[in-house]
């Protein structure tokens, strides 16, 4: 099990991980990205039938700014 959220500050807005994964990811007005699922709080655990489109979109973020873990990320970390 996988939680995800976005480092908003390494965002640089490419569009990719929308495009590979809509369900899971979205954004801003001002175009930085962040996950639908929590509002980028990364404390619900990716779907299992998302997780294939979710490893695609974490390993071509080319910032690295999606961020996954084995546990729900503390509130208010980036």
């Amino acid at each position: 099990m996988y939680y995800t959220k976005v480092n908003q500050d390494s965002c640089i807005a490419c569009g990719l991980c929308q495009i590979i994964s809509p369900d899971l990811f979205d954004y801003t007005s001002e175009g930085i990205a962040f996950t639908k699922m929590d509002l980028n709080a990364g404390n619900v655990p990716v779907p299992a039938e998302r997780f294939e489109a979710f490893l695609d979109a974490y390993r071509k973020c080319p910032t690295g700014a999606i961020l996954r873990s084995n546990r729900p990320f503390p509130p208010g970390e980036q």
